[in-house]
């Protein structure tokens, strides 16, 4: 079976993350996706390294880990978008695209004649979605926007970390760019979403994604636990705001996550440390209770648990059906063996010469199939393939651009 989206051409402007990871998954799920960068330099993340791309002889390409994860599947041409005779070669390219992704500030693409109204005048089936940090209405939709600042402004860096009175207390940052990937994920399903509804319509929309729209909408539970009781909600640690025990505990050698869930899991948990007592505690025998009662809960579980090491502890609270894990590196969650049986890192032949490695994408059809069609192209590699096969450009004509300076 072909990916889902085949047959589906996506004219990709974005560049940094949240584009090229929404055009990224329409990708491997079918799309064909024409990545368009700057000549001589491309997306910027090309340049976010080290590390970069080695080949097996060692010596190095010009292709960044960073660039490497979010642009899989992509054919790369470059034009100049400044430009009019560059303009131009986009009009043409969006007369047979169906999405178009741009992450352009406010103004851009109209003062190109690339934005939406003009586009639809040419292509009236043309999905158009525009990503920035702020979006297209209200007073910030000038600014431009980045991930870290996201992350400060819409609320997530206030609720993660360590508490203020602990040591290394204070706000903290996600380890990755998540206001950037979840801004990419809800664009990839408001896309799809609205090729759907063009099967009825027979027409195009506009989508307007923004990145503190997106941060604030996957507030999710912490949000709802202010807008019901009214209360500021705190940074937790790794422990949970609603759930008890739910957090991390030091072993003798290291430590784990323990996450009860319910009461069963509760009493499954006291039962696997000998604390069948506590199962019994009424400060202790609902979730309610143990969350009035937290502190002294985690006192009396973190001094059972520092008695054993970490494998003792997984092998019993497994047998007893209590949800625990360990905490792995990166390098210890990419060997694990559940990872590795199910598929989730690979490589592809990279244009370089290289072997590029790549992250698989999650999603599993018992029909349809992921494609990964190609690595990460190289800066240009299918300029002269898409306007020749995909526009029926002569060589000629190709050439006067790219003296030009347009690709």
């Amino acid at each position: 079976m072909a990916g889902p989206l085949e047959g589906i051409r996506v004219l990709d402007l974005s560049r940094i993350l949240a584009g090229p990871w929404s055009t990224q998954l329409l990708s491997d799920l079918g799309a064909d996706v024409i990545k368009v960068e700057r000549p001589g330099s491309g997306d910027d993340t090309r340049a976010w390294g080290p590390p970069f791309l080695a080949r097996e002889d060692g010596t190095p390409t010009a292709e960044s880990a960073y660039f490497l994860c979010a642009n899989r599947g992509k054919r790369s041409i470059t034009v100049d978008v400044s430009s009019e005779a560059g303009q131009a070669v986009l009009r043409e390219l969006a007369k047979t695209a169906d999405v178009f992704v741009e992450n352009y500030k406010c103004g851009d693409m109209r003062r190109y004649g690339l934005d939406y109204d003009t586009l639809a005048e040419l292509n009236p089936r043309l999905v158009y979605c525009s990503i920035t940090g702020f979006g297209q209405t209200g007073p910030y939709s000038h600014r431009a926007g980045y991930d870290f600042v996201v992350q400060a402004m819409g609320g997530l860096m206030s609720i993660t970390g360590e508490c203020d009175d602990l040591p290394g207390g204070g706000p903290q940052k996600c380890g990755v760019p998540i206001s950037d990937l979840m801004t990419g994920m809800y664009a990839s399903v408001a896309i799809v979403s609205a090729l759907f509804e063009r099967v009825e319509s027979a027409r195009g929309q506009y989508i307007d994604m923004s990145l503190l729209d997106t941060q604030v909408a996957w507030l999710a539970n912490q949000a709802s636990n202010f807008l019901v009781a009214g209360s500021e909600p705190r940074r937790w640690g790794n422990a949970h705001p609603n759930l008890a025990p739910y957090q991390s505990f030091a072993t003798s050698n290291g430590a784990l996550i323990v996450a009860v869930g319910n009461d069963r899991q509760f009493g499954a948990l006291c039962g696997a440390l000998d604390l069948g007592e506590l199962a019994r505690d009424e400060r202790y025998t609902t979730n309610a209770a143990r969350l009035k009662h937290r502190e002294s809960l985690v006192c009396l579980l973190a001094n059972r648990f520092r008695g054993r090491d970490t494998a003792a502890w997984l092998v019993g609270l497994e047998a007893a059906g209590v949800p625990c894990g360990p905490i792995h590196s990166i390098p210890q969650a990419l060997s694990d063996p559940q990872v590795r049986s199910r598929g989730m890192v690979f490589s592809l032949p990279h244009g370089s010469g290289a072997i590029a490695p790549q992250i698989a994408n999650p999603i599993k059809f018992s029909r349809s199939t992921v494609e990964y069609r190609r690595a990460p192209p190289v800066l240009g590699e299918h300029t002269d393939d898409i306007l020749s096969r995909d526009l029926g450009w002569s060589a000629d004509r190709i050439s006067v651009l790219r003296k030009g300076g347009t690709i």
